[in-house]
């Protein structure tokens, strides 16, 4: 029987992974789930959510949580890796420090992505070396976020290995395959670029490239995003479908606005829901801390990016309808396809974040992308994407640079370097700026950010 460990098992992807692990576990053949995270309190809440999620799913394996990470991983056939360092509250001051500077606040793009992997690349690189002392052959998923940034780390600095996950992609392909009325497994998708900057090149249905139609067709444009983000005219003039976080770019003005109107950041509207569920959690038990687990996600799902592209508070919005637990897409899900394809002998193409090597042309064989890959018991292997269409190619080639530079700066504990890699970053790229972004967050953050000198 195999053994996962979930690094931050206290956060509340975990009882949506432990469903998704359960359903899974025919194949999977899993005997021992453990929690890992510094906040035992919290992990036991999940630990008793989960339990009770197994009893109504089936297909169990033990639960068990532990603030030891050696041996929570020892001998570990996945580790799964998803920290928040810092929890929500931290997320919440860099996003209202973004917006107090002009900015978007937003969790993995400009300031507050930088914040967030400046205070994420330590901590993960010391849990991982850890995890590589006690299981040296375990399967590495990153889960955390800035998620290609962090993979990145990972696979620079450890013998890990490595394979970093984001719902976005296939989040996309499956509101395409809806907005066109079609079965998914009747598409497929050409798609490229890194975490949170990728864009969708060809779309195929049963082998007939309907691309064109689709960037024609504006009343289906409207209909791919959670929130009314991109104008039909950019994507059709762009000839790509941008994914979801392109809209911190192409219209970061508009993103900061709509903050600026609903007084609030996605972060700090999710700190405030957070904390509601856990102090419920602290309370309720068994189904009555299962219905309110399912509520929150139905009320943080459906609210999703409505503040940033419509200035729409998590608090007024109706909580979606369909059930969380079973929707199609999800971090859980592509975990699972990734886990199960691991295990298997017959590879699976799914999206990924893993080491180019020779994929896109223009980025070094050592830089993350997110492309196409080959997932099978023996790793993943992304397949040919060559040049990226010259409208998005510099600002992929720029963002690549600004992660490079970050990473160079954690290592070094360089100050210095920080402020040059926001200086690279399209979204800051003002010197002046980089430095008063970089003194408001270190002073906001002296525990997470203070080693940077």
């Amino acid at each position: 029987m195999r053994k996962v460990t979930i690094i931050g098992g206290g956060g509340l992807r975990s009882p949506l992974l432990l469903y998704g692990l359960a359903q899974a576990n025919g194949s999977l053949h899993i005997g021992e789930v453990v929690l890992f995270d510094i906040d035992q309190v919290r992990t036991e809440q999940i630990a008793r959510l989960g339990r009770t999620i197994l009893k109504q799913v089936g297909n169990g394996f033990k639960i068990r949580t532990t603030s030891d990470l050696e041996n929570a991983a020892d001998g570990a056939d996945f580790v799964i890796n998803s920290v928040r360092v810092g929890g929500m509250a931290a997320r919440a001051r860099d996003e209202r420090i973004a917006i107090k500077h002009g900015l978007a606040g937003q969790e993995t793009t400009g300031p507050g992505g930088a914040a967030m992997a400046l205070r994420t690349i330590p901590v993960t690189l010391s849990h991982a070396t850890v995890v590589e002392s006690v299981a040296p052959k375990t399967w590495f998923i990153n889960f955390t976020n800035p998620a290609g940034l962090i993979t990145q780390a990972l696979l620079s600095q450890t013998g890990l290995r490595v394979i970093g996950i984001c719902d976005t992609p296939a989040e996309l392909f499956h509101r395409i395959a809806a907005g066109l009325g079609r079965e998914y497994r009747d598409l497929s998708f050409q798609y490229a670029g890194l975490n949170h900057l990728g864009w969708i090149r060809e779309v195929k249905l049963r082998g007939e490239n309907i691309t064109a139609a689709i960037l024609r067709d504006s009343a289906l444009l409207r209909t791919l995003y959670s929130s009314d983000l991109f104008d039909p005219a950019l994507i059709e003039t762009l000839e790509l479908i941008p994914t979801e976080y392109l809209f911190f770019y192409y219209s970061q003005r508009k993103a900061y606005e709509n903050e600026v109107r609903a007084e609030a950041s996605r972060g700090e509207e999710l700190d405030r829901l957070n904390q509601r569920l856990f102090e419920q959690l602290r309370t309720e038990n068994g189904s009555r801390a299962l219905a309110a687990y399912r509520e929150y996600l139905m009320r943080r799902n459906a609210s999703y990016m409505k503040l940033e592209g419509e200035a729409r508070s998590a608090f007024g919005v109706e909580q979606q309808e369909c059930d969380p637990f079973e929707t199609a897409t999800g971090y859980h899900r592509i975990a699972l396809d990734v886990m199960k394809a691991l295990v298997s002998d017959d590879a699976r193409e799914i999206v990924v974040n893993v080491a180019n090597r020779e994929s896109v042309l223009g980025l070094e064989p050592d830089d993350v992308v997110e492309v196409p890959c080959d997932v099978d018991r023996t790793g993943a292997r992304a397949r040919p994407v060559g040049q990226l269409p010259e409208s998005v190619r510099g600002l992929v080639q720029c963002v690549k640079a600004y992660e490079r530079t970050i990473i160079r700066a954690s290592l070094c504990r360089s100050r210095a370097l920080a402020r040059l890699a926001m200086l690279e970053y399209p979204i800051v790229g003002q010197w002046e700026l980089a430095g008063e972004l970089l003194d408001a967050l270190c002073a906001s953050d002296p525990e997470g950010l203070g080693y940077l000198k």
